[in-house]
C-alpha cells in the first residue's frame, strides 16, 4: 500500500513535540473547564450552607462558573499567547 518510509514518517509526525505539545495544552485546558465549575458549585454550595439560602447561589454560582469555563478558553483560541 505505502512505502514503509511514509509510514515511518506518518508515525514521526504525530508523536513530535509540536503534537505533544498541543495535546498538553488542549487537555489542560478541559481540566481547567472542570475545576472551573467544580469551584462554582462547591462555592455556591457553601454560599447557601452559610448563608440558610434554598439552592439559589448553587445556581448563579455554578451558572457563572459555566460561563467562565466556556470564556476562557475561547478567549486563549482567539487571541493565543505566542511565546
Amino acid at each position: 500500500m505505502g512505502n514503509p518510509e511514509d509510514q515511518k514518517e506518518k508515525k514521526k509526525s504525530f508523536l513530535s513535540p509540536e503534537s505533544a505539545r498541543a495535546f498538553a495544552k488542549y487537555s489542560g485546558m478541559a481540566f481547567q473547564m472542570g475545576a472551573i465549575v467544580v469551584l462554582g458549585v462547591l462555592g455556591g454550595q457553601w454560599l447557601d450552607k452559610t448563608l440558610a439560602t434554598d439552592r439559589i447561589f448553587t445556581l448563579i454560582c455554578s451558572l457563572i462558573a459555566v460561563f467562565l469555563a466556556i470564556y476562557i478558553p475561547l478567549k486563549d483560541f482567539i487571541f493565543p499567547a505566542d511565546k
